[in-house]
């Protein structure tokens, strides 16, 4: 028999077979389309650390607008942003939109040759939120709403700031219009301390945190069954203690350990075994050095002075004391690390790890 084939999808945003686990998130987005203006769940943002599935969750429900009566426009935070909405909405609305800037025939000379001669309507120039509101009269007409999602949010980008502040009179002036943005937790904090889009810190926030292992356990077994192939319990059950609640760790997982032996219908003991050998490697190549790599030389030392409690909490005043600081400079430096989603609040004065696998990689280059 030939290879079965891989239904897993370890590459950023792409939507895999099954989701797992967000299903609250995904009710309340699909409700806010159907219920329309007004539903506080049109303008949401995801906040996470790498990896936790903020671009997989913006193409999922990107892809679900169509059967709620919106058109979807998918945009990165990135110079020429505001343009690409406006020719992504005009490309996505083709068969609504009045396209009358379109050259008309204007004569033929059939002493010229059947030379032909043009004209081109002359508008006034036009800004980007007079355009947009053109393309939202045609749109009305057929009662269709535009989904706008913005992945890798930036505050340093001032065409955030500009799309961020005219977003906002689309919704007072009624419009049928919904905002999707998700970024890393510091970059989003950044943005809504901006006093200029101070609106924003009214959206709904949505911090992606780990998934629960009986949802773990239950995507892996359907998207295997999905392609014909089986997996015994206690395989399954060490592929979900290796993702550890993870979405990017759950497709690198179930990719590496379904490529050990494509062609046999149950996945075995040894496929799994090296198949998450491989996964731990991809996860450090492509989520863990990176976010290591953005830390401070005292973001890292305030880590590593964390690493004496274990898996378990720390206190503010034990790390300080550690480091050799105060316990009011240390707290710089916590604020930091929760921002970018590394750790996380346990209590009053008393924080842990909470990026997966973070706390071992920092123990691995301590010892480097």
């Amino acid at each position: 028999m030939g290879e079965y084939r891989n239904p897993f999808t370890p590459t950023f945003g792409m939507v895999p077979p099954f989701m797992a686990g967000r299903t609250y998130i995904i009710d309340d987005i699909l409700r806010a389309l159907d219920h329309g203006p007004g539903d506080p769940n049109l303008s949401t943002i995801f906040i996470g650390a790498r990896g936790t599935g903020k671009t997989t969750l913006l193409s999922y429900l990107s892809s679900e607008a169509a059967s709620h009566g919106w058109i979807a426009v998918s945009v990165a935070a990135a110079p020429g942003m505001l343009e690409d909405i406006y020719e992504r909405t005009k490309e996505a609305a083709a068969e609504f939109v009045d396209q009358s800037d379109s050259p008309k025939l204007k004569g033929i000379s059939v002493a010229q040759l059947f030379g032909a001669e043009w004209e081109t309507p002359v508008r006034e120039p036009e800004n980007w939120r007079t355009r947009m509101n053109r393309l939202f009269k045609s749109l009305e007409k057929y009662d269709i709403g535009l989904l706008i999602t913005i992945d890798e949010i930036r505050v340093t980008l001032d065409e955030m700031i500009a799309f961020a502040s005219t977003y906002q009179l689309f919704v007072r002036e009624g419009k049928r219009v919904g905002l999707l943005m998700a970024g890393l937790p510091q970059q989003v904090s950044a943005l809504l301390r901006d006093e200029s889009v101070s609106f924003l810190r009214r959206c709904v926030q949505h911090h992606l945190d780990s998934i629960a292992n009986q949802e773990v356990a239950d995507a892996l077994r359907r998207t295997i069954e999905s392609e014909g192939r089986t997996v015994e319990t206690p395989e399954l059950q060490r592929m979900v203690e290796a993702i550890g609640g993870f979405p990017f760790m759950m497709q690198l997982v179930g990719y590496r350990v379904w490529d050990q032996s494509p062609c046999e219908q149950e996945i075995s003991e040894n496929d799994v075994e090296r198949g998450i050998e491989l996964a731990c490697s991809d996860m450090e190549q492509r989520v863990l050095a990176p976010t290591y790599r953005e830390l401070s030389e005292q973001d890292v030392q305030f880590l590593k002075a964390m690493l004496p409690d274990g898996a378990g909490v720390s206190s503010i005043s034990s790390v300080a004391k550690r480091m050799g600081v105060s316990s009011n400079y240390a707290s710089k430096y916590r604020a930091r690390l929760i921002e970018q989603g590394v750790i996380g609040e346990r209590g009053r004065g008393r924080i842990g790890f909470d990026m997966p696998f973070f706390r071992e990689y920092v123990e691995k280059m301590r010892e480097a």
